[in-house]
């Protein structure tokens, strides 16, 4: 039996703004039907990667295959079949009927063009007898980003790819957003890649998760990407230090030639009281809780925790976080050794 090619496969992609690497990504690949959920920081490359994979830029050099053949941006082979959403949305000046329709306009208009457009318009929660011939202006922020996704939708893509599509819409919008993209891929087999700081959604509705840091993409099932920049002490030149937002520092190993971001294995952090202090463990830094949501899996509690400006999000039993007392809003310390922190 022949197995399908991956949807993209991704081969030695590096990418620059003027002197400055942005990507440096030496494999990946996309299954078809896959929900990849992207993370990192702002300016870590995840719009670039989006835009790559959506044809809509080249490369600097490395070569992009889409359903096992090497596509280049705005080829016709793919044009439909890939649609990006960002978190600005981007509309025509004319009603919302127009603005979904134009991508099937443009093309060869079905027969069922205005029933194709009440369907994806029901899928987004706009109802179509107060919303079709609005016009764009008389629209919410919220609204416009779900007349953009229906815009897509409507094309029935292979691959949806979403930007940040809820950093900047109400919680009804961005509830529905959320509804209607992983429909799509329970519907018609859609494969999503999905950029958000919202990482419980992102965890819960994804297959996979990649953090992307200083261009390099991680699997993140079992590690957190301590994110730049790094200080290296002056004296010695081998201690190497991240001091965080709040100014707490966190100390870390000897920095190797080849390594740029910092890595810790979840498993290595012990969450305590905000008193509780180690004297064996050279990082005990201090955070918030955030948020907590159960996994699914063994009945664990996923935890996000802010410490700094940087996330740690750490799975605990029922047990831990009782006897923690742990809800939104309780300080926590986060003890870990700069031992176990590597570069990669």
């Amino acid at each position: 039996m022949t197995l399908a090619p991956p949807i993209y496969r991704l081969d030695k992609i590096a990418h620059f703004y003027g002197d400055k690497q942005v990507l440096d990504i030496a494999r990946l690949e996309i299954p078809k039907g896959a929900i990849i959920g992207l993370m990192g920081p702002n300016g870590s490359g995840k719009s670039t990667l989006l835009k790559i994979l959506a044809f809509a830029m080249r490369p600097s050099s490395g070569r992009v295959w889409f359903n096992g053949t090497p596509q280049y941006p705005f080829c016709e082979a793919i044009q439909g079949n890939v649609s990006l959403v960002t978190q600005k949305p981007y509309l025509l000046k004319r009603s919302v009927f127009d603005n979904i329709a134009y991508g099937l306009k443009i093309r060869r208009p079905p027969r069922d063009l205005t029933q194709r457009v009440q369907q994806v318009m029901a899928e987004v929660g706009l109802n179509f007898d107060r919303f079709a011939y609005r016009q764009w202006h008389e629209l919410s922020g919220g609204e416009a980003q779900r007349v953009a996704l229906a815009a897509r939708l409507i094309l029935r893509p292979e691959v949806l790819l979403l930007d940040e599509p809820v950093a900047s819409v109400d919680t009804r919008s961005a509830d529905l957003i959320r509804k209607a993209s992983l429909a799509a891929r329970q519907n018609r087999g859609t494969t999503l890649v999905v950029t958000s700081h919202d990482l419980p959604w992102l965890f819960t509705c994804s297959d996979t998760q990649l953090s992307i840091n200083n261009g390099a993409l991680f699997a993140t099932g079992q590690e957190i990407t301590i994110p730049g920049p790094y200080i290296r002490s002056h004296r010695t030149g081998r201690i190497w230090t991240r001091q965080l937002d709040d100014g707490q520092v966190i100390q870390l190993p000897a920095r190797v030639d080849s390594g740029r971001t910092a890595l810790i294995q979840r498993k290595d952090i012990r969450v305590m009281g905000p008193e509780k202090m180690e004297a064996s463990t050279d990082n005990q830094i201090r955070g918030q809780v955030q948020s907590m949501y159960m996994t699914g899996q063994h009945g664990d509690i996923m935890t996000t925790i802010d410490a700094g400006g940087i996330s740690f999000m750490l799975g605990m039993t029922p047990g831990q976080a009782a006897r923690l007392n742990l809800q939104p809003g309780t300080v926590v310390t986060l003890a870990f050794n700069s031992c176990d922190i590597r570069w990669h």
